[in-house]
């Protein structure tokens, strides 16, 4: 008898919490955190809210079995925190050169292609995941990598510490 009055009170003790608290919803970004280079030259985007979440869903989709808190598991040396995009040859610290790594990507010096062992639009055949992959998709993609930094800090290519 105690078992089900239990039972139909936190029945209705949960349905009384939902009444109080909103649905859940993205963060509301500002534009500032919002902002991230676009090129090479220092030009800067603001990310729609829509670009933020379609970024943050395809990467976790498309990239985030390898990149999970944006570390590299197959070299942990190598990371998408913005100290690790920018020391590569080319620099990968802006949403262009992201986009053009996604499509054709090369080693961490530039020396050589690496698309037959990263996902990439060049081998599309090899990753059907990313055979329906857009360039909408992909500068949704590139502005998660470099929005995360300003919202998890150190967290994003913080490695094992934190992951």
């Amino acid at each position: 008898m105690f078992k089900k009055y239990s039972q139909i009170l936190s029945l209705v003790l949960v349905g009384i919490f939902g009444l109080f608290v909103t649905t859940a919803s993205a963060i509301d970004l500002d534009e500032a955190t919002r902002t991230v280079v676009k090129d090479g030259s220092g030009k800067t985007v603001v990310l729609t809210p829509e670009q933020v979440k379609r970024g943050k869903r395809l990467f976790n989709a498309t990239c985030g079995a390898c990149h999970v808190g944006g570390i590299t598991k197959t070299n942990p040396n190598i990371s998408l925190d913005p100290e690790g995009l920018s020391l590569a040859t080319p620099r990968r610290d802006n949403i262009d050169a992201l986009i053009d790594y996604m499509k054709n990507p090369t080693s961490y010096d530039g020396v050589e292609s690496i698309a037959e062992v990263h996902p990439s639009i060049k081998s599309a055949d090899l990753y059907p995941r990313m055979r329906s992959v857009t360039d909408d998709d992909l500068y949704a993609m590139a502005g998660h990598i470099l929005l995360q930094p300003k919202i998890v800090t150190e967290k994003w290519g913080g490695g094992k510490i934190y992951y």
